[in-house]
């Protein structure tokens, strides 16, 4: 039985590295200051996501019911609309900050396109232009989507753990060593995605406007294959 309770942890843990949620984190990371927020928004992320697992989870092992296959559908098909609204906003902040588009012409004739945001603006992106800090409240934007992606994700994690125990107890301590896998893979994600920010804010402007549009763009398609592929399965 602890084998089975220290697999849930590492499944936890791999579960955090589903690209749909890296796409969801790392747009919150791309709005984070520091390093030590960063890993803040994973582990409230990680909280989320495992208190909706915990309250399904339990639901369904006292009912002994299974989570039907069209509302775990509709569920999915939610994070797929969350993520193209997430996408959407970090695209929208570029837009915000002054980020444009010019085709450049070189002598030898040769152009290109290349993105370009005013100095003023882009000193703001760095977030070290004030030496004092203020208190950051609750992310409770990270909490929202680590709930939302625990209940998308609970159907499948629940059927896996019915087949894997038999008592409520063994079920809970399962689900919640699974959600603590989750926080920390999140957390360890977050300081990964943020580093490469945080070091092209300070030193490489144009390189950190592209990495944030990588992140918008890549979300937002990533959100709408999800919503895809569900519409096209069937009605639901």
């Amino acid at each position: 039985m602890i084998e089975i309770l220290l697999l849930g942890f590492f499944l936890g843990i791999r579960h955090a590295m589903e690209s749909d949620h890296i796409a969801a984190v790392a747009t919150l990371v791309s709005r984070s200051p520091s390093v030590r927020e960063s890993i803040r928004l994973g582990s409230i992320w990680g909280l989320g996501h495992t208190t909706t697992l915990l309250i399904f989870g339990s639901s369904v092992i006292l009912l002994d019911q299974i989570i039907p296959e069209r509302l775990a559908m509709m569920l999915e098909f939610a994070v797929g609309a969350m993520l193209v609204l997430l996408g959407i906003d970090v695209l929208r902040r570029l837009i915000k900050t002054g980020i444009h588009f010019h085709l450049h012409r070189h002598a030898d004739g040769s152009r290109h396109w290349h993105a370009h945001m005013h100095h003023e603006e882009g000193s703001k992106l760095a977030g070290d232009s004030h030496a004092h800090t203020h208190p950051a409240p609750f992310p409770l934007r990270a909490l929202l989507i680590g709930m939302m992606h625990g209940m998308a994700g609970s159907a499948a994690l629940i059927a896996l753990t019915l087949q894997s125990v038999h008592s409520l107890a063994t079920g809970m301590i399962y689900i919640a060593l699974f959600g603590l896998g989750s926080i920390a893979g999140m957390a360890a994600l977050s300081v990964a995605i943020m580093f490469p920010l945080r070091h092209s804010a300070r030193r490489f402007g144009p390189l950190h406007q592209y990495l944030q549009l990588a992140i918008g763009s890549i979300t937002l398609l990533l959100g709408a294959n999800i919503m895809f592929e569900i519409a096209s399965n069937g009605p639901f």
